[in-house]
């Protein structure tokens, strides 16, 4: 579809060349990955089980395989809730828009 589209477009533009783009509920995407990437899909508590079992058991980078999770808002609750170790990057400490400015990454390593 077009959004399937419009990440493989980008992905090309940067010079990604090991990016798949896919549009499936996370629980059905085939494979093992270094990274699963997602945008606000729901609580933590409830996405992690869905992508705990799909990552790659040696790391390439810097950053160990796991999730990336871009949410904004007051997550203590949430990351509370879902029992994890998590690593939180404010987005507004790299960006000055507002629209970044309740924004972060929560990394749970996988």
């Amino acid at each position: 579809g077009k959004k399937i589209k419009v990440v493989s477009e980008v992905a090309s533009a940067i010079g990604l060349k090991n990016v798949q783009a896919s549009h499936l509920r996370a629980e059905d995407v085939p494979g093992k990955f270094d990274f699963v990437v997602s945008r606000a899909v729901t609580q933590l508590k409830d996405f992690y089980p869905w992508v705990r079992n799909k990552f790659n058991k040696a790391s390439q980078n810097a950053l160990p395989n796991g999730i990336l999770y871009l949410k904004g808002g007051d997550l203590a609750q949430e990351i509370y809730e879902s029992g994890l170790n998590v690593q939180q990057s404010y987005l507004k400490d790299y960006f000055d828009e507002e629209f970044f400015e309740t924004k972060q990454v929560v990394y749970v390593k996988g």
